[in-house]
C-alpha cells in the first residue's frame, strides 16, 4: 500500500494533467449533448474506460518490487488483451462521416479529444511495460518485443473495429476469434494487413518520437 501511495505521489503531476484532459473530453461530450439533444457519442465514455485499464495494470505492476515471473506473466497477458482498447478510439473518427451535427467542428474536437487521451494512455502504459520488461528480458530483445506489440495492438484494433470483437470474447468465444485470425493469416485479406502494418507503424513512430522528445527535454 505504501509503495502504491509513493508511486501515485511521484506521478501526481502526470495524473493531475491526465485527469484534466479526461475531464475536458467529458465536458465536450456534455456540451455536444446539450446543443444537439443527442447522446450519439456517449459510447466514447465506455471506450475511454477500457483505455484506462492497461495503464491501471502497469501502474499496479510498477508499484510492486519486481513481481514474481508467473504473476508478471499473468498480468502481462491481461494487459496485452486490453491494450488495443486505448488506441482503438482513434478509429472512432470514422463516426464523423455519419454525424448530423451542423457544428461539425465540435464533433471533430470531441472525438479527437477522446482519441488523444486513448493514445496518451497507450503510450504511458507501454512506457511502463517497457521498464518492467527490462527486469525479466535481455535489453537487446526489448526493441523487437515492442515492434511485435505494436503489430499485435494494430491487429487487435482491426479485430475490434471491423470484426466487432471485444477483449473478453477471447474467453467467451475463443474458437470464433481464432478461426477468423487463421483466415486472415492464411487467406488473402489486403485490408487487414494494410491496416495492421500502417496503424502499427503509426503507433511505433509516435511512441519513439515521444521518447526522443522526453530525452531531449531531460537534457535541456
Amino acid at each position: 500500500m505504501n509503495t502504491i501511495k509513493s508511486l501515485l505521489f511521484n506521478r501526481f503531476k502526470l495524473i493531475l494533467i491526465l485527469t484534466a484532459s479526461l475531464a475536458l473530453s467529458i465536458v465536450l461530450l456534455m456540451i455536444r449533448a446539450k446543443i444537439t439533444h443527442s447522446f450519439f457519442f456517449l459510447f466514447l465514455v465506455w471506450n475511454l474506460f477500457l483505455a484506462i485499464i492497461p495503464y491501471g495494470i502497469t501502474t499496479y505492476l510498477s508499484s510492486i518490487s519486481k513481481p514474481k515471473k508467473f504473476v508478471f506473466a499473468f498480468w502481462f497477458l491481461v494487459w496485452l488483451l486490453f491494450l488495443p482498447n486505448a488506441p482503438y478510439i482513434v478509429t472512432d473518427l470514422l463516426h464523423l462521416k455519419i454525424s448530423s451535427n451542423p457544428m461539425l467542428w465540435l464533433d471533430v474536437l470531441l472525438v479527437t479529444s477522446f482519441a488523444y487521451n486513448g493514445l496518451m494512455l497507450f503510450f504511458l502504459s507501454l512506457s511502463d511495460m517497457e521498464k518492467l520488461l527490462h527486469q525479466y528480458i535481455n535489453k537487446k530483445y526489448i526493441s523487437s518485443i515492442l515492434l511485435l506489440l505494436f503489430g499485435l495492438t494494430a491487429f487487435g484494433i482491426y479485430l475490434g473495429r471491423f470484426l466487432r470483437y471485444n477483449s473478453w470474447e477471447i474467453i467467451n468465444q475463443p474458437s470464433a476469434i481464432f478461426t477468423d485470425i487463421f483466415e486472415i493469416i492464411f487467406k488473402p485479406n489486403i485490408e487487414a494487413w494494410v491496416f495492421t502494418i500502417t496503424f502499427g507503424s503509426f503507433l511505433a513512430i509516435s511512441y519513439w518520437m515521444l521518447k526522443v522528445l522526453k530525452e531531449k527535454a531531460t537534457v535541456i
